[in-house]
Parts: C-alpha cells; structure tokens; sequence
C-alpha cells in the first residue's frame, strides 16, 4: 500500500487558523519542503461539545467550523448535484442540522477540500483520514437508522492495567446481523465518503470488527461489559466488491492497538490492511514478541511516534521510566544518535524503521512537552485544543527533517 515514505500528524483544527485557509496551503508548502509524503488528520465531522472528533453529529458529513469561507455562495446546480451525488446520507444530515443550508455547507466544504488535495497533490503530499468505528448517540446516523443498533446497548473497552473500570465510551452499539440482512449499505456508503476524502484511511478501534465490549445502557462503568462477535471479514468483502480495485486492498491502516487477539490479527493480515507500531509502546525491558520494538517491525505496519491520545515524545520521555529509558539509551547509542537532542533522537531512530511509512507528530518537530499533548484519554475537558503557532515551523525545520527523511531513504522519488 506504502512506499518508502514518512509524513506528520495535524489535525485541520490545530493549524494556525484551525480551518481550510491559507495556512492549510503554508502547511503543505512546508511538508513538501520537508521531504514529507503524507498528511494525516482526524475525523473531519462536527465534533461533539468537548470537541473530540470521535463522537461527531454525523458519519458522513463535514464540520461547517473547518470552512475558510461559509458564506461562499453555492447555486441551486451545484446543491441539486451534491443531494444527488450523496443521496445515501445528506438527507439524513439535513433534516438534523438546519435543512438545504446544512447541505450548501457540504458543497462549500467538498469544494475548498477538493481544492486543497489538488493543491498538495501537485506538491507530492496526499492526505490520510480517520474513520471511528462507532457513531455518536444521537447522531444523523443513529436517529436515522435506529435499525442498526442494539436496544439497551453501548460500546467500550474492558478493564485493563489501565483501568480497573474499563472505559465506557457510550456510542449506540451496532446490530451486526442487521447490517448484514442490508449487505452492509450503511458502511459501504460510509466508506465510499472516506475513499472520496482522503487517499488513506485509519480505521479506529479496528478490533471490534472482530468483537466489540458491549456495556448495559446506563452501567456506571464498563467492567460488567461482555464481548460481541462482530462481522469479520465479511463487511470488508462486501466493500472491497462494490469499492475495489481488482486484487488490491482498501487503502486502509488498520488502528490494532490495546488487547489484540490472534483473530484481529489474522483479519487484518487477510484483509492485506497494515496495522500500526507506536515508538511510545517499545523499548521495553522484556519486549518479547511486541509489534512495537523497532526489531519486530515488518512490513505490514506504519511505524508512528505516538498517536492523537499520546503524550508528545517530549512528554513521554519526561515520564518515562528509568529501566526504559536505559533500553531507549542503548538503542540511540547504538545507532549513532547520542549526541542529538532526545526528541530528535527517537524520531531519527523511528524513522530507520523497516516498514514502508513512518508517521511523525507535529509537536514533536518543535519538541514540545505535555502542554502541546492532543488528547489524554479518559479525560472529558481540556483536549483537542492545541494549535500550531503560525511561523513556529521554520525552514530550519524543514531542513532538519528532510536531511532526516533523506538519511532513512523516505524521501518522495
């Protein structure tokens, strides 16, 4: 799926203006001098009160808040065609979100996207998304296929190291054999939005197409959960015939991480879908057969530094512990990387990684600590805040990572 390559993590909120202007275009100006081939961003849809992007209003449709220009005029041709051209959810999102404007900002959002993909592509750099698995309660989607859930229902996560309760995230959980008596048309559809969006796709929480923690509507917690048999592959069979292309797979990451069982595993690998290795994951002192230990690297994952719920490599490495932080020591010395500041370190050794894509954090190219962190799971306020301050990326930088991305052979040919 993936040559050679590396690219950044940034979200279209976290750029200077925070929408599709023209620092979307300084973004990609820089990336391209940097050397770097992929952009990846979060979930693009309207994001939820505490503005977390995973518990958006609607599957398909793209936050208004993201437009450079909401009152750009859009003609009656140009509403008739978009309805028409998307006629598998826009009414559904126009009757919850204010009617034949709500779909007049869907044009106007296809319009300066398609604009900005155009105007990275001519620059070497394409564009990946993010695809949460579940959808928000109440959302277009939920109020208009109530069909497709299970009654009494909601999806989260089993209790962990981490946490003694598990994570009860609260999102309608789906009814399976529902979606399958319709072939799937909901997810076909909404994966058809994806592919016209982006060039790739992150598939959140990709383990629960095997099974899903299923949690009692109201539960205080999620640790009386139990596991609910998903669709397997039959789902991506059904997409791949109507959306593919001969053999080849979806151009989809596959987000593996947490308690993988050997069926996610083999769904994935039969899938032909890349799974991921976080860089904040490895070095461990008794790493095993960890995915995540740079030696274990193949070429079926994307090598990232961290995700949107990691703490910055800087952050990371304040708090990491002594016996880790003596096997990450050991590693840098033996790659020769000592000398460079730790940050920079860690992201040239990532960086020398087997697998075909690394994927870099923003912040950390400026080295920034905890404060510039995205997300910290399981905390309801206080995330998805964090902007790029415009100028903060110089040439410099782009410099010092394009010799980077030259020395580990990712630069675009």
């Amino acid at each position: 799926m993936f040559t050679r390559s590396s690219g950044i993590q940034l979200h279209l909120t976290s750029l200077p203006d925070g929408r599709l202007g023209p620092s979307a275009r300084t973004w990609v100006d820089w990336l391209s001098k940097a050397g770097q081939s992929w952009w990846q961003v979060l979930p693009v849809g309207p994001p939820d009160r505490h503005h977390s992007p995973y518990k958006s209003k609607s599957a398909f449709a793209a936050w208004r808040g993201l437009l450079a220009d909401p009152a750009a005029p859009v003609s009656v041709d140009e509403l008739d065609a978009f309805a028409a051209g998307n006629s598998a959810w826009i009414d559904d999102w126009a009757r919850v979100s204010g009617g034949r404007r709500a779909v007049a900002d869907q044009v106007r959002f296809d319009r300066e996207w398609s604009a900005l993909r155009e105007y990275a592509a001519e620059r070497g750099v394409r564009i990946i998304g993010d695809v949460p698995i579940y959808v928000a309660p109440g959302s277009a989607d939920h109020l208009a296929h109530p069909e497709l859930f299970r009654d009494g229902l909601v999806a989260g996560a089993p209790p962990d190291a981490y946490s003694d309760d598990g994570q009860l995230w609260g999102n309608p959980f789906y009814d399976w054999p529902a979606m399958r008596a319709q072939e799937y048309r909901w997810w076909i559809a909404r994966l058809a939005r994806t592919l016209e969006l982006f060039d790739a796709a992150r598939i959140d929480h990709f383990r629960g197409f095997v099974a899903g923690w299923a949690v009692d509507d109201g539960a205080k917690n999620a640790r009386d959960g139990r596991w609910r048999r998903g669709p397997g592959r039959a789902l991506f069979d059904a997409a791949l015939a109507e959306l593919g292309s001969g053999d080849a797979a979806l151009p989809f990451i596959a987000e593996d991480l947490g308690v993988i069982t050997p069926p996610v595993e083999r769904l994935r690998r039969d899938l032909g879908l890349p799974g991921m290795a976080v860089a904040q994951f490895a070095f461990d002192p008794d790493p095993g057969d960890s995915p995540h230990e740079l030696a274990n690297h193949k070429q079926d994952v994307v090598a990232y530094t961290g995700t949107h719920d990691s703490d910055t490599l800087a952050g990371w490495l304040a708090t990491l512990a002594p016996e880790r932080r003596a096997v990450l020591d050991a590693a840098l010395g033996a790659a020769g990387l000592k000398r460079d500041r730790p940050v920079w370190g860690v992201t040239r050794l990532w960086m020398g990684s087997p697998s075909p894509l690394v994927m870099l954090q923003a912040q950390d190219l400026l080295e920034l600590g905890s404060e510039a962190r995205m997300n910290t799971p399981g905390r309801a306020t206080g995330n998805w805040g964090w902007r790029l301050p415009a100028g903060a990326l110089t040439a410099a930088h782009a410099r010092r990572l394009r010799r980077a991305t030259e020395e580990a052979g990712r630069l675009p040919s």
